[in-house]
């Protein structure tokens, strides 16, 4: 048959209308029922972007409307299924896609009004696999400007809500993706992550997210071409989703081997079986932790114990200096040309915080970047030593709870605040390590959660690990 949406036969007999909120499903009970024909693809599309109808408005969540092509893909899928054809483990499952990315026929903007017109002309190798398994795109998600700030806002497409407190951060940079997510619109978010802008997002918002290792889900946009040497080794694609299982679907629905991607890799979803032995770190690298968050990652200490695993209080490897490198590899290289397109672009947040690390980029010279990758190559191996021992790491996502929105416009003092605050999820990238950012619930209007790592390849354990925090907290619950 034509694997064009074009060709629909308009005869084939598809499945009744939706009768129960997609919602109410998992995405791999969704795909089930919409592969066996007990749902139509069509009606569970058609009341996701109607979802998104009531919704959206209120928390900008969704910038790029993609309405006309869900409904299309979705009928050609029942098409599909109606005539016996073979459809992949997303079928019908809806998803978002952060506008950093590629898909055909859409502006990737990357939030910033310089790049508004920038349309490309095919998708990213991840949403391409994605659309392979029969996941279907309902919208896309705002960022901010560049995607450099834990807050999501900028000039051409507006301010994301958080949608369980407006005065909070959404998050950011995938702050679009986790309030999309975390309200019912879509099962699966994409985000990006280079400093924390997958795990960040799903802890201010009360979802969960998944940092893969770098080089497992592909990626290259064509309308940027290919990016300076920081965002090359640290950035990578990750989804955002209301259940563990459903991060474990879309990994395995947007991951693979894709040529146009220098770095990635064809490894093995799943590795050997691992000592269930958990290193409890409440205050990594001497960060002030909040009580609500120290006493969260004590509950989960007592969640793994109840479930047969061994919790202990180990010295972790060096931490602090991993977010020093990931810093001068990220936004001191090329900061000239960053700043200069921040201010072009009149982005205050982007502004402030590439003005707030100018002194420390113009001190670094060719000696030193060579220094920076030496430093770099020890840490790592530290840490993989370190997880050959330890397979699970138990640490806080960040210090504070969720930050007060805009609050990285107070000012330089609030900023070094902030940044160190976040000192976990930026030493992270630097060390190439996956990660899990889980939820603990959501207190006041306030959400919280805790961070898993473990070593590189191995986003099963993240994710086993994940579930048994997921049965102690229970399932992610969307706003009211």
């Amino acid at each position: 048959m034509n694997d064009s949406p074009s060709q629909l036969e308009p005869n084939l007999k598809v499945a009744p209308p939706m009768t129960i909120d997609p919602n109410s499903l998992s995405a791999r009970e969704l795909a089930r029922r919409i592969k066996n024909g007990e749902l139509s693809a069509t009606s569970v599309i058609r009341q996701t972007l109607d979802r998104v109808t009531r919704v959206n408005p209120a928390i900008n969540a969704i910038v790029q409307d993609c309405a006309e092509d869900a409904m299309a893909e979705a009928q050609y899928l029942d098409a599909r299924i109606a005539a016996g054809d073979p459809v992949g483990p997303l079928a019908g499952v809806p998803v978002t896609i952060k506008v950093i990315s590629d898909q055909t026929g859409y502006a990737t903007t990357n939030g910033t009004t310089l790049a508004a017109d920038l349309k490309a002309t095919s998708d990213s190798p991840f949403l391409q696999n994605l659309r392979r398994n029969g996941a279907i795109v309902i919208g896309r998600t705002n960022t901010p400007a560049f995607s450099y700030r834990w807050f999501t806002s900028n000039k051409v497409h507006g301010t994301t809500l958080n949608p369980h407190n407006p005065d909070l951060t959404p998050g950011g940079s995938s702050g679009g993706a986790g309030a999309a997510t975390s309200a019912g619109l879509g099962h699966i978010g994409h985000g990006t992550d280079i400093a924390g802008s997958v795990r960040y997002p799903a802890y201010a918002c009360g979802i969960h997210g998944l940092r893969p290792t770098h080089g497992r889900i592909p990626m290259f946009n064509q309308t940027g071409g290919d990016r300076p040497i920081g965002a090359q080794l640290m950035a990578v694609s990750g989804p955002l989703a209301r259940s563990v299982d459903d991060l474990r679907l879309a990994l395995e629905g947007m991951s693979g081997y894709a040529a146009d991607d220098p770095w990635s890799v064809p490894m093995p979803l799943r590795g050997p079986d691992f000592n269930r032995r958990v290193a409890l770190v409440t205050h990594p690298g001497g960060i002030n932790t909040d009580p609500r968050i120290v006493a969260d990652l004590e509950r989960s200490a007592e969640m793994f114990r109840s479930a047969g695993w061994t919790v202990e209080t180990p010295d972790i490897p060096e931490i602090r200096e991993a977010v020093d490198l990931q810093i001068d590899l990220w936004l001191s290289d090329d900061h000239a040309a960053k700043l200069t397109a921040a201010r072009q672009e009149n982005d205050p947040g982007a502004i402030a915080l590439l003005e707030h690390y100018a002194d420390r980029a113009n001190a670094i010279d060719v000696a030193a970047f060579s220094q920076l990758f030496i430093r770099r190559a020890a840490l790592v191996r530290a840490w993989r030593a370190f997880l050959g021992d330890y397979p699970v790491v138990l640490m806080p996502v960040s210090a504070e709870l969720p930050f007060r929105k805009d609050e990285d416009l107070e000012g330089s003092e609030t900023l070094t605040r902030l940044w160190e605050s976040q000192l976990p999820q930026i030493a992270i990238p630097l060390l190439g390590l996956p990660a899990i950012s889980i939820s603990t619930g959501v207190e006041n209007g306030v959400p919280s959660g805790v961070q898993l790592v473990a070593a590189p390849w191995r986003e099963d354990i993240c994710l086993t690990a994940g579930e048994v925090l997921e049965q102690g907290f229970g399932l992610p619950q969307i706003p009211e």
